[in-house]
């Protein structure tokens, strides 16, 4: 059986830029305030089957050491107390899984100690798609974020990039699903018998659901919406929990048909 545990690491605002009128996509989101932001939550996920210990997205880093440029970003205790609360320590974990290169998602992987960086899970195979590392020019950049804290297991031999779909235990897949990053994956979990799905940025919002034409205009159109609908037929007919990244906490929830496609529910 498998135990996913969701920690959050808090909330931050994020100014809505969609490809439909702002009257359409306000009526879809009316928490949005008046400048057309609304409040997203962000968290990390673990995973416990068998003597595997896996982390999704490891996040933004511990409070104090990161993220100033969130725009009104709210911490929590951070992940690693989160950890501690389910009696996890870093050294314990033998999987890191990257959704995407998106600093949110990974600048939680290393740590600077006595003048050094190094990992903060020192024990653990990092995998992450391999057009998030190949095709990204920055990793050359010894300043930059992706260099700093992937570069950094790179050298250490800890990094293992993915192509298409791996299993990375029985019962653990790292799925191909670009668009919002090239090399962007999702995670299937089958404890034996119910499945839950990590989403990483696959949605930002829920209305996406119902809507999954609307994405921010940095995104891949064409890969993100075959991803989307590749979730759709694997998911739905299994009712699987489902989580993005973004979604209020804890964000569980899961996908219904309508008459016209599709739409998000969230377990309270």
């Amino acid at each position: 059986m498998a135990t996913v545990t969701l920690i959050s690491e808090g909330t931050f605002r994020w100014n809505l830029e969609l490809p439909v009128p702002e009257p359409v996509w306000r009526q879809a989101m009316p928490e949005a305030d008046a400048d057309g932001a609304i409040e997203l939550n962000a968290h990390v996920a673990h995973i416990r089957l068998g003597a595997a210990s896996i982390l999704v997205d490891p996040g933004f880093g511990e409070p104090g050491e990161d993220a100033a440029w969130l725009d009104g970003l709210m911490r929590t205790p951070g992940l690693i107390a989160g950890l501690r609360s389910i009696d996890v320590t870093p050294d314990q974990i033998t999987h890191v899984l990257i959704t995407h290169t998106h600093d949110d998602h990974f600048a939680g992987l290393t740590i600077e100690h006595d003048g050094q960086r190094v990992p903060r899970f020192p024990h653990a195979k990092h995998l992450l798609g391999r057009a998030d590392w190949e095709d990204r020019p920055d990793r050359e950049d010894a300043a930059s974020t992706l260099a700093l804290h992937i570069g950094t297991v790179a050298r250490l031999g800890l990094l293992d990039l993915v192509d298409g779909d791996r299993e990375i235990v029985p019962g653990v897949t790292m799925i191909a699903a670009p668009g919002e990053s090239p090399g962007h994956s999702i995670v299937r979990v089958d404890g034996g018998g119910a499945v839950c799905y990590l989403l990483g940025d696959l949605f930002h919002h829920g209305c996406e659901v119902a809507h999954p034409g609307w994405m921010s205009p940095w995104r891949e159109p064409v890969p993100m919406r075959a991803s989307r609908d590749r979730l759709f037929a694997a998911a739905v007919p299994i009712d699987a929990t489902l989580v993005f990244a973004h979604e209020r906490f804890p964000g569980w929830g899961y996908i219904v048909p309508t008459s016209t496609g599709y739409e998000w529910k969230r377990l309270e």
